[in-house]
C-alpha cells in the first residue's frame, strides 16, 4: 500500500499540519476542505496509522503523524530540490561544479564568491578542492574539475586557459628566536641559505626538476601549508607565506618578517589566475563563479573589518601588476 503514497497526500498531509487545520490547508492550496480531508483520510489508510486526532474542534497531530511529518518534509524537500535541478540542468546549467583551489589563494574572497555562488544556484553543488603547487593544474587536466585558480607553479600548459583575478602578497617569516630574525635590516641571501627553509612540496610531477624560490639547499619539504605554518611558529626554519595567513602573528609578534637583501620591498606578488581547459570552457554556472572571483578580488573584500588591504595581502585584479612570478 505505501508505494501508492503520492507526493500530493504529503503535500495536503504537511499543509494541514503546518496550518492547524483541513480548511486552512485547502485555502493555501487552493483546494476544498473537503477533499483536503479526503485526501489525508486516504494517506492514513496506505500508511496504516492515524495521522491526526479529530476529536477536537481543530485536528491534532498524533505521535504518529508527528514522526511522519518529519519524513514527509524530507521526501518533499528532496523532490523539490530535483526539480530544481532538472530545471538547472534544462537550462544548461551544470549539474554540479567542481573547483580546485590553489593554497595560497585568499580564502576571504573565495567565501565571499561561494556564498554568491550558493545564492544564485542553489541546486548546483560547489565542490571545492584546495591542492598545492601542480596539484590544481592535475585536478583540471584530468578533468576532476572543471575550473582551476592557479598561483604558486607558474606553469605553461597549451591546454589550459587563464584569466586573472588578483596577485597575492608573500612575505618570508620567522620565528622571533630564529637566528634569521634576530638580523636587523635586509637579510644577505648567503646568510638565507646557511638556515632551514621550509618549502611546499608538488605531489604532482608537474614540476619536476624546477625550484621556486628555493634559497637554501638546507630544506625540508611540506605537501601542506598549515603544517607550514605550523613548523614556522615553532621555530623550525625560515619560509614564505601569504601575507594574509601570517598578517596576525606578525602583528603580534609570533613571527617575524625577513627583508630579503637586493629586494627592495622585501615582498614578492604572486599572481593568481582561473583556469580551465580550452576543450571544456566553463558553463554558465562555472563563468559565474569566475566572474564573481573577479568581482570579490576587485572589490578587495572586507569580511574581517580589523585587516586593512595591506594585511589582508590582496593586490586587485585592475591594480598593481605582478613584479615576480
Amino acid at each position: 500500500m505505501l508505494d501508492g503514497v503520492s507526493f500530493d497526500q504529503l503535500r495536503c498531509f504537511i499543509a494541514a499540519a503546518e496550518d492547524g487545520s483541513f480548511s486552512a490547508a485547502g485555502r493555501r492550496l487552493n483546494r476544498a476542505q473537503s477533499v483536503i480531508s479526503q485526501t489525508i483520510a486516504n494517506l492514513e489508510a496506505q500508511v496504516g496509522v492515524a495521522l491526526f486526532e479529530r476529536s477536537g474542534r481543530y485536528p491534532a497531530l498524533t505521535e504518529a503523524g508527528r514522526l511522519l511529518l518529519a519524513d514527509a518534509r524530507v521526501v518533499m524537500n528532496t523532490l523539490n530540490a530535483l526539480k530544481a535541478r532538472a530545471r538547472s540542468m534544462a537550462s544548461g546549467v551544470e549539474p554540479e561544479l567542481s573547483v580546485a583551489i590553489d593554497v595560497m589563494f585568499p580564502m576571504a574572497v573565495l567565501t565571499q564568491a561561494a556564498a554568491s555562488f550558493g545564492e544564485r544556484f542553489p541546486a548546483t553543488p560547489l565542490r571545492i578542492y584546495v591542492e598545492a603547487l601542480g596539484g590544481v593544474a592535475k585536478a583540471v587536466l584530468d578533468g576532476q574539475c572543471q575550473l582551476g585558480v592557479i598561483g604558486t607553479l607558474p606553469l605553461n600548459v597549451p591546454e589550459l586557459v587563464s584569466e586573472r583575478l588578483l596577485g597575492v602578497k608573500i612575505v618570508f617569516v620567522a620565528a622571533p628566536a630564529h637566528p634569521l630574525a634576530q638580523i636587523s635590516g635586509p637579510v644577505p641571501q648567503c646568510e638565507l641559505a646557511r638556515h632551514v627553509q621550509l618549502v611546499l612540496t608538488d605531489r604532482t610531477e608537474l614540476s619536476r626538476g624546477r625550484e621556486f624560490r628555493v634559497m637554501s639547499p638546507r630544506n625540508w619539504r611540506l605537501a601542506d601549508l598549515g603544517a607550514k605554518h605550523a613548523f614556522l611558529l615553532a621555530g623550525l626554519g625560515w619560509g614564505g607565506m601569504p601575507l594574509a595567513m601570517v598578517a596576525r602573528d606578525i602583528a603580534e609578534g609570533a613571527l617575524c618578517e625577513i627583508r630579503v637583501e637586493d629586494e627592495p620591498d622585501g615582498r614578492e606578488i604572486m599572481p593568481m589566475s582561473a583556469a580551465y581547459r580550452a576543450d571544456t570552457p566553463p558553463g554558465p554556472a562555472g563563468r559565474w563563479f569566475v566572474e564573481q572571483l573577479k568581482l570579490f578580488a576587485t572589490e578587495k573584500p572586507g569580511k574581517h573589518p580589523p585587516q586593512t588591504d595591506e594585511e589582508m595581502g590582496l593586490v586587485g585584479a585592475v591594480g598593481i601588476e605582478p613584479t615576480t612570478s
